[in-house]
């Protein structure tokens, strides 16, 4: 559960993935590393609604929630007998956890506090537990010593784990929407009152106003939209008249439709849509993630175990008809292992005020 802190391109536009690359990586312990291998399940649309519900009944008296890769069902995590009633009668799965959301925030904040690091992400990870730190390879000894030190002192709240790779922004040969001289793409085609928009990464969007299919091509779009760092979304106006299709490119011949969104759930199955690595498969492992670039962190991000690298940025993480994030980047990929991460699609959404169709 996320908590509050957030087709190729023609002049028809179906929808790709973008220009960037930036992220996380496989689970940070044992357990979480073990569900992450196993297969993992498409939330059915209850499954959506009654994790939507818990976190309105409950807010902070869950720790998160997750699916249990076994039975695809949505498992709540509570600290008290009260927060425990009141999961069962929403009708999900209850298990009793050492740490409370309280208590996960706080670690969180002392790693905002102590341990802002350049090249580390950190987010909740519901099925351990635990705060799920990540340090990328430019992290040096000294400061990897200081994030572990401020881990000791919160105890088992937080675990670490290294990923190849680095944390990185990369606007760079995504080949699906073009502005400012650089390459970029699309995530959904979105709608309000009739007019027809795209959103795409806040880092692209902050790069340029105009946007065209093709490089140096006719303006196809204009930005009305942008946030980043703290958040990673933005929004393009079609302006050259177009109703592009609301589909996903599969990079097979064929489009995934998309008709609802929804934040993504632990445990979930992914796929991600990139002009570079086109269609890649994994697993949420970690919601709420904070991730500190260069030029600024972003929060309230999802980790998951897709492939991607530079040229994915923008592009779409869904799940069958349903619209997930905003790719914002990777470290990398190894093998079929992944470390993409995305900004949750609903919170751009409801920013921008507009639906998925």
């Amino acid at each position: 559960m996320r908590r509050n802190p957030r087709a190729r391109l023609s002049l028809s536009l179906l929808l790709v993935a973008g220009a960037l690359g930036l992220g996380a990586a496989p689970a940070t312990s044992a357990e979480a590393r073990s569900a992450a291998a196993a297969p993992s399940a498409i939330p059915s649309a209850s499954a959506y609604a009654l994790d939507a519900a818990v976190e309105r009944e409950l807010g902070a008296d869950t720790a998160g929630t997750y699916l249990d890769r076994k039975t695809g069902d949505l498992v709540v995590t509570v600290t008290t007998d009260r927060a425990e009633e009141r999961a069962r009668a929403t009708g999900a799965t209850v298990r009793r956890v050492a740490r409370s959301a309280a208590q996960l925030d706080a670690a969180m904040k002392t790693l905002e506090a102590e341990a802002k690091i350049t090249g580390t992400s950190w987010g909740i990870d519901p099925r351990t537990n635990q705060v799920a730190v990540e340090a990328d390879s430019s992290v040096s000894a000294r400061d990897m010593a200081r994030l572990e030190a401020v881990a000791k002192r919160l105890g088992g709240a937080v675990s670490i784990s290294r990923v190849p790779g680095v944390f990185d922004r990369e606007v760079l040969g995504g080949g699906a929407i073009y502005g400012g001289g650089s390459r970029c793409s699309a995530a959904f085609n979105v709608t309000k009152g009739g007019a027809r928009y795209f959103v795409t990464a806040g880092h692209c969007t902050n790069i340029s106003a105009n946007w065209s299919a093709t490089s140096g091509g006719p303006v196809i779009g204009v930005r009305e939209g942008t946030s980043f760092p703290v958040n990673d979304y933005g929004i393009v106006r079609y302006t050259d008249g177009s109703s592009p299709a609301g589909t996903v490119d599969l990079y097979n011949g064929s489009t995934q439709d998309i008709s609802s969104a929804a934040n993504a759930v632990v445990g979930q199955a992914i796929r991600k849509s990139g002009s570079t690595t086109k269609v890649t498969s994994g697993t949420v492992t970690a919601v709420n993630v904070t991730v500190n670039y260069s030029d600024g962190p972003v929060y309230g991000m999802v980790r998951t175990t897709a492939c991607s690298a530079g040229g994915d940025s923008g592009g779409a993480h869904f799940a069958g008809t349903v619209a997930l994030g905003i790719h914002s980047g990777s470290s990398g990929c190894s093998g079929t292992s992944g470390s993409a991460i995305h900004q949750p699609v609903v919170e751009a959404l409801s920013a921008y005020g507009v639906s998925v169709y």
